[in-house]
């Protein structure tokens, strides 16, 4: 079986019955505390199945095709009911449990699991563990000007060059 990754705040997510797939991020409004991917812990709060209501920064995925009119459809107005595929072996402090890349949320309108979630909302941040990790022939393999076992250490300093750390 595959790794799965944590959802997050600002995953994209998107209705299978959009007219166009439009797309929304979700956002975590029932907790504060638990952080993934976030080295200083202040922007990718833990999504989990507690994330319920308009969670979502537009909530909408445009036009629904199951809200058709005479010339068009009504407008989606998503509102979560419920999350499936969840982590169930963590309870985070919302009581709640994990949301993960392949859960889906059922709609009142859409039924269940017609929302899935696109990306994630986690991205790569390299860090001086990851320099620390590295194995250091099949770096000096991509990048021969670096030594990455040395990257912790102070900058050389010359006469007449200025140097920046920002």
């Amino acid at each position: 079986m595959a790794e799965k990754h944590i959802v997050v705040q600002g995953a994209e997510c998107q209705c299978k019955f959009s007219v166009e797939p439009k797309k929304d991020k979700l956002k975590v409004l029932t907790q504060t505390k638990d952080y993934a991917n976030d080295k200083d812990a202040s922007k990718k709060l833990i999504a989990t199945d507690k994330e319920i209501g308009q969670t979502l920064e537009k909530n909408t995925f445009g036009k629904c095709k199951l809200q058709p009119t005479s010339s068009d459809f009504l407008p989606c107005m998503a509102v979560i009911t419920k999350w499936s595929g969840v982590y169930d072996k963590v309870v985070l402090s919302n009581k709640g449990k994990i949301l993960l890349e392949d859960s889906k949320a059922t709609c009142p309108i859409g039924g269940p699991d017609c929302i899935s979630i696109t990306k994630h909302g986690q991205k790569t941040e390299g860090s001086s563990q990851n320099a620390k990790n590295a194995n250091e022939e099949v770096h000096s393999q991509l990048n021969p000007m670096v030594n990455i076992k040395k990257m912790d250490q102070e900058p050389l300093k010359h006469d007449n060059i200025e140097y920046n750390s920002k």
